[in-house]
């Protein structure tokens, strides 16, 4: 299950993160993931319960943002959603496309709590 190895390279970078900001601790994280990025959303969310444990976000949500394909047309350069089985263009049909997204993964927020001040 390399969904483990994935979580814990994202842990690693919401840790970063964390500490950048001197955060207290991490209450939400959302990632987006694309249909060919060969990432499954409910083996990450599995993994991410084994990553999480006794680290800075062990209590946040996982939120997974589903993200579309998209490609773009050689023929007519127009931009479209496409269904991973079939990269074809929207506006003309034509097979010669170039996608643009839908194969990532990414890290796009992380929610974090700071320790409060004591003021002397």
């Amino acid at each position: 299950m390399h969904e483990l190895a994935v979580c814990q390279s994202l842990m690693q970078q919401v840790e970063d993160i964390a500490m950048e900001h001197n955060a207290q601790s991490v209450t939400s994280i959302v990632v987006g993931i694309g249909p060919l990025s060969g990432v499954e959303a409910q083996l990450l969310k599995n993994a991410y319960t084994i990553a999480s444990a006794g680290s800075i976000a062990e209590q946040a949500e996982l939120v997974i943002e589903l993200l579309p394909v998209r490609v773009r047309c050689a023929l007519c350069n127009t931009e479209s959603d496409a269904l991973p089985n079939k990269l074809t263009c929207k506006q003309c049909g034509d097979w010669r496309t170039t996608l643009i997204s839908g194969d990532e993964m990414m890290l796009m927020s992380v929610e974090l709590e700071k320790a409060k001040e004591k003021l002397t």
